[in-house]
């Protein structure tokens, strides 16, 4: 996968520090203005054409910084094109390379249905406006000359959700869009990001509110083996979070509240999918709606330790902190009671903590809230043994055949065939990520990358099972389970 570089990153980074910095400060209204002046002071540019260019890219990521789209057009989807940072992407599918040599033969020119290429002075032209890209020329030519150019963003979304205007600029259909974030990390010009909410968790902190952050089992070696779940719990106190909630519970009850409704289905010889994925979710939502009863009703680890919050203090607000910018679409779906009320990636808490002159410090870790299984949940096929050790330690058959699925295309495969009554397997786990969660699109380090860290950082928790730790919370309390609104006939 193509991932942002790091002039990027530090761009986007440096953006939200700036943000989170005067909103804690409180002149926000004041400094908004000026940001892009005291990041691009001139007189020449550093990245673009010119400096009115970098300044007005400024303007539309402050505004995404604060939970708004860039442009001013308001639209419910998460993720955002800024428009002022699209540009040189290729418009044309289909280009003649240097390669042509005007052969006799013409293979290209009669391969052509639509009329769109003709003999040029050097070489053979295609022309935009009457190209359908149907590739058959590619295919005819004998020296290979006609290239395929794809945009990285249009290439990589696994939905065909982007195209592009008369001007060339990305273009998101928010129907088809499942908000995964594979086009943010694609984009070589930083074009695509998402909103994000780090002003309206400041305001709640400052307004005395009790603010409780969840943070994801992903957390654990993506920093390094000395920046434990006591290390999060220690800064985000200090920021001025109530407290903070390791979602690895929240993977123990969804683990287990699931493998009751897999044992159940299995007697049926019903086949069913995970739900833990919001990426996942939104897919099968949006592409593949009959397939809706073969979904899990059990919510995902971030709602379930979020109702938890809100069984024992209605008036709890909870922040979601993970590498998923898919999360913040489904704390946005207000149709999940009692669900997180805002989502931060890990590089948006980081620049919370960074304007408040907070960092990530180590820390020896003081408690376990959720098993070894649950904070694996965001490894690949981490869900299926989780499911599995509950289903083992409740003594129900673990007989049972699941499509461990990572990524896209696995993705997708499955769910075909499930639609049309060819799938093997008698479950699916759906990970819209390659390697599961660890492998988000705002993950700050690939998952190899970090692998020998998290490996190092887990295998210090205890063995206690699934069932066992669940003990240690009300499960009484609240509900873990939700429905699906059912597509029009």
């Amino acid at each position: 996968m193509v991932t942002n570089d790091a002039t990027i990153l530090r761009l986007k980074h440096d953006v939200l520090y700036e943000v989170a910095k005067a909103a804690w400060d409180g002149n926000l209204e004041e400094k908004r203005g000026e940001i892009p002046y005291s990041m691009i002071p001139g007189p020449q540019a550093t990245y673009r054409c010119c400096i009115y260019k970098e300044r007005e890219i400024i303007r539309q990521r402050v505004r995404l910084a604060e939970g708004k789209c860039p442009t001013g057009k308001d639209t419910s989807n998460v993720v955002q094109v800024i428009n002022a940072a699209c540009e040189e992407c290729p418009i044309a599918s289909y280009i003649v390379t240097d390669n042509c040599r005007k052969c006799m033969g013409k293979a290209c020119q009669n391969s052509c249905n639509f009329g769109a290429i003709s003999m040029g002075r050097e070489r053979a032209y295609i022309e935009p406006g009457k190209c359908k890209e149907c590739g058959k020329c590619s295919q005819a030519c004998p020296y290979n000359a006609i290239a395929h150019l794809e945009r990285p963003c249009k290439k990589i979304c696994p939905v065909d959700a982007i195209t592009y205007d008369e001007y060339g600029i990305c273009v998101i259909d928010e129907k088809k869009c499942i908000q995964c974030g594979a086009c943010v990390r694609s984009c070589p010009f930083g074009a695509i990001s998402s909103k994000v909410y780090v002003v309206q968790v400041i305001e709640a902190i400052k307004a005395g509110k009790k603010v409780v952050a969840m943070v994801a089992p992903a957390a654990e070696g993506e920093f390094g083996q000395d920046i434990t779940m006591e290390s999060w719990r220690v800064a985000l106190k200090k920021v001025g979070f109530t407290d903070m909630v390791e979602v690895a519970a929240g993977a123990d009850m969804t683990a287990a509240y699931e493998a009751m409704e897999w044992a159940e289905a299995f007697k049926e010889g019903k086949k069913m999918t995970t739900s833990c994925c919001p990426a996942f979710v939104n897919m099968i939502k949006k592409h593949y709606p009959t397939l809706i009863d073969n979904m899990s009703t059990t919510v995902s680890p971030m709602c379930a330790v979020s109702r938890m919050l809100k069984a024992i203090d209605p008036e709890t607000i909870t922040v979601f902190i993970g590498p998923c910018m898919a999360k913040k679409s489904e704390a946005a779906d207000k149709s999940i009671e009692n669900n997180a009320d805002y989502v931060l990636t890990f590089g948006e808490a980081i620049e919370m903590m960074r304007g408040k002159d907070v960092e990530l410090e180590p820390a020896e870790e003081t408690k376990q809230e959720g098993s070894v299984f649950g904070k694996r949940f965001g490894n690949g096929g981490g869900v299926t043994n989780a499911v599995i050790e509950c289903l083992k330690e409740k003594g129900e058959s673990t007989d049972v055949k699941v499509a461990r699925c990572s990524g896209a295309a696995e993705v997708k495969k499955a769910l075909l065939l499930l639609k049309v009554g060819r799938l093997p397997e008698d479950f699916i786990e759906g990970m819209m990520c390659q390697g599961g969660c660890v492998g988000g699109p705002s993950n700050l380090k690939q998952e190899m990358a970090f692998k020998k860290d998290r490996d190092a950082v887990i295998a210090k928790a205890d063995g206690r099972g699934v069932w066992e730790n669940l003990k240690n919370y009300d499960m009484d309390s609240f509900s873990m389970h939700r429905s699906y609104e059912k597509p029009e006939a």
